[in-house]
């Protein structure tokens, strides 16, 4: 008799297949890549694409889900960087964010940034971008110890829990003379306060309002020569669509090289449920991915 239950898929069928060399080969010489060129492998599998990318002299950046064979990509070949696809799928995404937003801030050398929500998804790619883009002093804001505690290892000079009444004190302390450029993505009551935190000819950029809170601004508040801008993503990418490109090899760079720092949580997408708990309870660190 046959076993009950639905019949099994063969391996093909999932979504996954290997490349045979020969393909692999043509890919590689179709794309044209080049001596030097920094190239992201994504869903690199077994290597096929990767042997011939290093063949062809390029810069290989392996994105690969599966644990196993991540392993064994970084085990096989010699002078690649083998990341994660939960990691690598914020680069185009949150990462471009946070570059962006502070490039709309024009970010100079010496400025003194201050990041909300900063061990956030977004927040803590900003804090590490700002230090890299010439930031003079970085202050960010979280709401527990060890979101504090994380943003100090990622390099802010200052780390400010905003959920005691006192936060805004506290960033005046660090930068008595006010904030060049703010990222402010939670809204409310936290953008009316970073508002009045800014130096003269300060900027604040908006990105989010996690808080939900919609807010108005009064004219008034932006008098003493002070700047709010918005940022979308995809606003930025028809504005300045080979800037946007441009930030994506950048940030790629980073990531190879290890510059950049991602945090992310990967957890099954049975466990939806629990998924929602970590949010809910604001416990999450980086960015929370839910795998299929």
């Amino acid at each position: 008799m046959p076993a009950s239950g639905p019949p099994r898929r063969a391996w093909g069928s999932w979504g996954w297949h290997r490349l045979a060399d020969e393909w692999a080969a043509r890919v590689v010489a179709a794309a044209g890549v080049r001596p030097g060129e920094l190239v992201l492998d994504i869903g690199a599998g077994e290597g096929a694409l990767t042997a011939h990318l290093l063949r062809a002299g390029a810069r290989v950046v392996a994105v690969e889900w599966h644990p196993g064979r991540a392993a064994k990509l970084s085990h096989r070949f010699s002078g690649i960087t083998v990341v994660r696809a939960d990691a690598a799928s914020m680069l185009p995404t949150v990462g471009a964010v946070a570059l962006g937003a502070l490039r709309t801030g024009r970010l100079g050398q010496g400025d003194t940034v201050l990041i909300t929500a900063g061990a956030g998804a977004i927040g803590h790619l900003a804090v590490q971008l700002a230090r890299q883009q010439g930031a003079g002093t970085v202050i960010a804001t979280a709401g527990s110890p060890g979101k504090l505690a994380f943003l100090k290892e990622l390099g802010a000079d200052v780390a400010v829990d905003h959920t005691e009444p006192g936060w805004s004190d506290q960033v005046r302390l660090a930068a008595p003379g006010g904030v060049d450029v703010i990222l402010e993505a939670v809204g409310g009551e936290m953008l009316h306060k970073s508002i009045g935190l800014l130096a003269p000819f300060g900027r604040v950029v908006v990105y989010g309002a996690a808080a939900g809170d919609l807010t108005s601004i009064p004219v008034t508040s932006l008098f003493p020569l002070k700047t709010v801008s918005g940022f979308s993503l995809l606003a930025w990418r028809a504005a300045d669509p080979e800037q946007a490109r441009a930030d994506i090899a950048g940030l790629t760079g980073l990531l190879e090289t290890g510059q950049l720092h991602i945090a992310a949580t990967a957890l099954p997408l049975a466990e939806a449920v629990q998924a929602h708990r970590l949010l809910e309870d604001r416990t999450v660190i980086g960015r929370l991915i839910l795998r299929p």
